[in-house]
């Protein structure tokens, strides 16, 4: 079975120790692949961390600041990363991305930070209102990037997702992007899932939505709408993870072994070779830009820790989860898919009760950002068929009435504010 990006990314089969000895760690004939594939390519000069760029990439707060923090909550002191300067990233649409990401305190249990709430990072792409009003209103969509990514990986849908007229969040999974590192007890796949729920009730009112995710974020999208059906009308699954639980043997991994393989996980060879393997075209898509966006978070103080907690927890169990899930489903997949196998594809048709597939030609495991023009008008199409046209109608009313009831003008003014990112 081939890999997702996300479990291509985790299974770091080479670092300091020999391949042999991490052999007996990663028995599948899968795991031995990718450690081959990679092992070719080490160039141990790059796993010296640049301690200047990681400063500098980092959003997190000196320790004198600890008391401040605790405070005031740690999205008062966040700063967006700065992509074309320190990132040296030259994408538009990277740069326009990051400087509309925001961040917020959300509500968590307490085992998951003791002062009961975290920072999560996203970003909110309007709805063009003259769209809007011209194709009709749908529910708002909340994206979740993939193993170990950020909001960043849908700089290129977002922007055209809000040009049809949807109202579109990315949001950063607790751990990784650019969510809060320090003062946090857990990163585990139910933390990130309670995070998640956070976010919405804080950011989304709890309004109903349609989830969406890529990859892995496909685990978290189905573990979040399995445990929320009160709000989820609807998800997206972009070559996503549904069928594979666990993080395999790395969960039993001695902690040593762990952080090893971690500081390996950083390093260019390895975000090179599943940055290649992503793309049906690597030659225009797999560019340095595109590697440098998807490690300059990694970079960041406490990001070895934040894994290395993901890992040990056992990470995301969505297979038994995927037929909870009764709304409208849309199933997208890159007919080139070199690092999924298409199996998959079907498997979610067969599994869940209201799901179409929608196979996306000429393109990788990555149509978001390989194909964001398609991507985008397909998951229009389905958020404005007529699976949804109660849920839109209700969803506005009710979230009308929200904003009505918050106290006149002034509440409509609070309340705008903290929906639109203003």
């Amino acid at each position: 079975m081939r890999l997702d990006t996300s479990f291509v990314l985790l299974f770091f089969g080479y670092s300091t120790l020999s391949l042999s000895s991490l052999s007996n760690a990663f028995m599948t004939p899968s795991y031995s692949f990718v450690m081959k594939n990679y092992s070719k390519q080490i160039d141990h000069s790059h796993f010296q961390t640049d301690s200047k760029r990681a400063l500098l990439a980092s959003v997190t707060i000196d320790a004198d600041e600890v008391t401040t923090i605790e405070t005031k909550g740690y999205s008062d002191n966040f700063v967006p990363p700065d992509t074309s300067v320190i990132g040296e990233i030259s994408e538009q649409a990277c740069t326009d991305a990051s400087a509309k990401m925001k961040c917020v305190d959300v509500p968590v249990p307490s085992d998951v930070s003791e002062n009961g709430k975290v920072g999560i990072s996203y970003i909110h792409w309007s709805a063009d209102p003259t769209a809007k009003k011209a194709k009709g209103s749908t529910l708002p969509l909340l994206m979740i990037h993939g193993f170990d990514s950020s909001c960043l990986e849908y700089r290129r849908l977002g922007p055209k997702l809000a040009e049809l007229g949807i109202d579109t969040y990315a949001v950063d999974l607790l751990g990784w992007g650019y969510s809060q590192l320090e003062g946090v007890s857990s990163f585990s796949a139910r933390a990130k899932v309670d995070a998640l729920k956070g976010f919405w009730d804080t950011i989304g009112n709890g309004r109903e939505v349609c989830i969406a995710g890529a990859s892995l974020g496909g685990a978290a999208a189905i573990e979040f709408s399995a445990s929320n059906p009160d709000i989820v009308r609807g998800t997206v699954f972009i070559d996503a993870q549904g069928f594979v639980d666990g993080v395999g043997p790395m969960a039993s991994l001695p902690k040593p072994l762990a952080y090893l393989g971690v500081k390996v996980l950083k390093s260019v060879p390895l975000r090179n070779s599943a940055n290649q393997m992503s793309y049906y075209d690597p030659q225009t898509y797999a560019t340095e830009d595109a590697l440098k966006v998807g490690r300059l978070h990694c970079l960041r103080d406490g990001w070895d820790d934040a894994l290395v907690s993901f890992m040990l927890s056992g990470g995301f169990s969505p297979s038994q989860k995927v037929e909870q899930i009764t709304v409208p489903s849309l199933i997208m997949w890159g007919r080139q898919d070199g690092i999924l196998e298409k199996e998959f594809a079907q498997k979610f048709l067969d599994t869940m009760p209201d799901a179409q597939l929608r196979w996306v030609e000429d393109c990788g495991h990555v149509p978001h950002l390989e194909q964001p023009d398609e991507t985008a008008e397909v998951i229009s199409t389905f958020l404005r068929s007529n699976k949804f046209e109660s849920a839109s109608i209700e969803s506005d009313v009710s979230y009308n009435s929200l904003i009505l009831g918050a106290g006149g003008l002034a509440g409509v003014a609070a309340v705008a504010g903290v929906v639109l990112g203003s």
